[in-house]
């Protein structure tokens, strides 16, 4: 009787020193089986990318002239009379053609300026329409005065230029010197080494003006020319604000009715909704690779306090998320973030802590408390719930689990048992109280 309340003193005597896992506020959560298909979410492997065509504004059959085109124009008597030559560009390494004549742009009003004659409306005309125009013109088939005979003008119109249209590219995903460690960690070296250190040192963003030529004034053109798509610290998804004067005006004052935004990896069952327009940028335009400094998990308990970006194309699991930051699985609570400790305890050693608690909130703004036991989540992979951005991780131990660590590290049994050839053993026990 007196050595059964002796423990129950001892016990307790440390159990009125605060217990974590006595006085866990999150310990009594709902089980992993018994949550719903919508809290736990759906995989990142089921993801697919988008196809790139998808990026790019499909070749016209015939290009359509627009203000901002420059045209290469030989017209006899109009820019050579008798027998001048006209100017010749020849090919340059940028792939141009050579082309033969005089340069005159295509004013905004859609027309195009010629001596002699009246301006001829080439907004969306092809050049054979043009050359036909002005070789009506210069004969008076279109009522205007008679500049050379029928069967004796020389007309010749090329593109010179197509006319360019200027966007912006703002990029935050262009990272300088990054620390390849978890936010907040001591230094750790970080395992996905292609996620990096989200948000952390020398993380800044790049910009870029762009001129795009007409046919060309695409998603992915504008990408190609500022570096491809997208890095792994980077969202998947690319925001497209309209800049045109008109676009403001037909928004209104909804900002979000300016912005589109297209998705890089989408769901198979996911309808796509990229529409041919939507790809297409126009004068003013501003492309913007968002960020995911957001997209982290958050780590505490006896693992340690961390905040760690989430993976952006492939799951991590609850062991996977503490294995991540170093916490202490299966190896007696030893946690190898720790400064200094000791790899292997005196004794039988302690118990590894097995109650995970993860905080995670709804799309309601509610949360949800969810218990994972890691020892059956080592047997039985259903239990491995994936981390989801936003999840707070708890690791403390269960009560059984504190209260035999408590009894190995405060009893110290040393006995020397006679047994050679006696009925009785004797022992020698030794208690230390903290």
């Amino acid at each position: 009787m007196t050595t059964t309340r002796a423990l129950l003193f001892l016990l307790m005597v440390g159990a009125s020193g605060g217990c974590a896992s006595l006085t866990n506020p999150v310990a009594d959560g709902v089980p992993v089986n018994r949550l719903p298909a919508e809290v736990l979410g759906r995989p990142k492997s089921e993801l697919r990318p988008v196809p790139l065509t998808l990026l790019r504004q499909a070749a016209p059959a015939e290009y359509t002239l627009d203000a901002g085109d420059v045209l290469a124009v030989t017209a006899n008597e109009i820019f050579a009379p008798g027998d001048q030559l006209p100017p010749v560009r020849p090919a340059d390494a940028s792939g141009r053609p050579p082309v033969v004549g005089y340069p005159v742009t295509v004013r905004d009003d859609g027309t195009l300026p010629l001596p002699l004659l009246k301006p001829l409306n080439v907004r969306g005309k092809t050049i054979r329409d043009v050359e036909r125009m002005l070789l009506d013109a210069m004969t008076g088939k279109n009522g205007g005065p008679e500049i050379v005979k029928p069967g004796a003008a020389r007309v010749s119109v090329q593109m010179y230029q197509r006319r360019q249209y200027q966007v912006l590219v703002v990029r935050q995903d262009s990272a300088s010197g990054t620390s390849g460690r978890p936010l907040g960690g001591p230094g750790l070296a970080n395992p996905f080494s292609n996620v990096g250190a989200l948000g952390g040192e020398g993380k800044r963003g790049l910009g870029f003006t762009v001129n795009l030529p007409a046919g060309e004034n695409d998603v992915l053109r504008a990408l190609n020319a500022t570096g491809g798509l997208p890095g792994s610290d980077a969202k998947n998804e690319i925001v497209i604000i309209r800049g045109g004067r008109d676009f403001c005006a037909g928004a209104g004052a909804d900002p979000a009715a300016q912005s589109i935004r297209i998705p890089l990896r989408v769901y198979p069952d996911q309808p796509l909704t990229i529409r041919a327009e939507d790809v297409i940028l126009h004068e003013g335009d501003v492309v913007v690779i968002e960020s995911r400094e957001t997209d982290v998990f958050y780590t505490s308990g006896i693992m340690g306090s961390f905040v760690v970006p989430l993976p952006r194309d492939h799951d991590l699991d609850v062991i996977q998320a503490i294995a991540f930051v170093r916490g202490p699985l299966l190896n007696g609570s030893f946690s190898q973030t720790a400064f200094s400790a000791s790899s292997v305890n005196n004794g039988i050693g302690n118990p590894s802590a097995s109650l995970c608690a993860v905080l995670r909130q709804l799309p309601d703004r509610r949360q949800i408390t969810i218990r994972v036991d890691l020892n059956k989540a080592f047997r039985d992979p259903r239990e491995r719930i994936l981390i989801q951005s936003g999840d707070v991780l708890v690791l403390q131990e269960a009560p059984g689990e504190s209260l035999t660590r408590y009894f190995t590290q405060t009893f110290r049994l040393s006995g020397a048992f006679n047994i050679l050839r006696r009925s009785d053993a004797s022992s020698v026990i030794t208690t230390t109280v903290p």
